[in-house]
């Protein structure tokens, strides 16, 4: 069975979906159990898509009942291994990298995370690079994140980093390091090199990629609600068009853009499980 192939079961409650609007828009919400928010079930969500987050494609391949025990571990492993772990983004980017899976089906083209040369280095670049197969041709998805807790803050960092990553030097590098790392063993490889290529005009290339943007942030609805109801979904889609609103309000590159916003109850609370969970996983 060829990696990518089965998703874990989907999770998240798409309180808005717009693709066709500039920018495009999913607000993904984890809700509510037993008059909490689901913190556990989401991290435990997350950590089903470990593997395929941190392990490049040929190892995934080698996925079996033999194998996953010791491939979880070096999973884990590759994530981090430090205790400084408040700051840290690659939990964004999980989110970022389940989030696509989901809801566009995508595919991962690299795990950047996998190709750090140190251990607890943080990854310059994008955050996320997918595919996402449009009948005969493959988008690029490169995606940016800002795992906040305050959503001006985050909007206002993710606007200035999609501007300073689309520019012509930063793309083309980025393009040369995304092309040495591909997996030859992926059935893409070639298209996504093709795509890619120094000699191909950025207006060609632009035309076939999306910036999948994650912004999350402390809400206040989720805060001051205690269960998935009329109310409770009217009120978060209007905090959720608000953010929106600023987002498309910022001066951005003409380029295809999805804005996903998730909103949580206690980033911190959340992220310490996260964390408690990788420990877990590497021993």
């Amino acid at each position: 069975m060829r990696p990518y192939q089965n998703k874990p079961e989907a999770f998240f409650d798409l309180v808005i979906h717009n693709e066709t609007s500039r920018p495009g828009l999913t607000g993904a919400s984890a809700g509510y159990e037993q008059g909490k928010f689901r913190n556990d079930e989401l991290a435990n969500y997350l950590f089903d898509w470990l593997p395929e987050f941190a392990l490049k494609y040929s190892e995934l391949e080698e996925f079996n009942s033999g194998t996953a025990m010791r491939l979880v571990r070096q999973a884990a492993k590759v994530v981090y291994t430090t205790d400084k772990y408040q700051k840290r983004g690659e939990f964004g980017e999980l989110l970022l990298h389940a989030l696509l899976r989901q809801v566009f089906d995508s595919e991962p083209a690299i795990s950047k995370i996998y190709y750090k040369s140190a251990n607890n280095e943080t990854v310059k670049g994008f955050d996320a690079v997918h595919i996402v197969e449009n009948g005969d041709d493959l988008e690029l998805w490169l995606g940016e994140v800002k795992f906040y807790k305050n959503a001006n803050a985050a909007v206002a960092d993710i606007t200035k980093e999609i501007v300073d990553h689309t520019e012509q030097r930063y793309l083309r590098d980025e393009f040369v390091l995304i092309g040495t790392k591909l997996d030859p063993r992926w059935k893409h490889c070639d298209k996504v090199k093709e795509l890619i290529n120094r000699r191909k005009s950025l207006d060609e290339v632009f035309a076939r990629v999306c910036i999948p943007a994650l912004v999350t942030y402390e809400s206040g609805c989720v805060a001051s609600h205690t269960k998935v109801c009329t109310a409770f979904k009217d009120e978060l889609k209007a905090e959720m068009a608000g953010i929106a609103a600023k987002f498309g309000a910022a001066k951005l590159p003409d380029i295809r853009i999805h804005l996903f916003l998730v909103p949580l109850h206690g980033k911190e609370t959340l992220v310490k499980l996260l964390h408690d969970k990788l420990e877990g996983m590497q021993r």
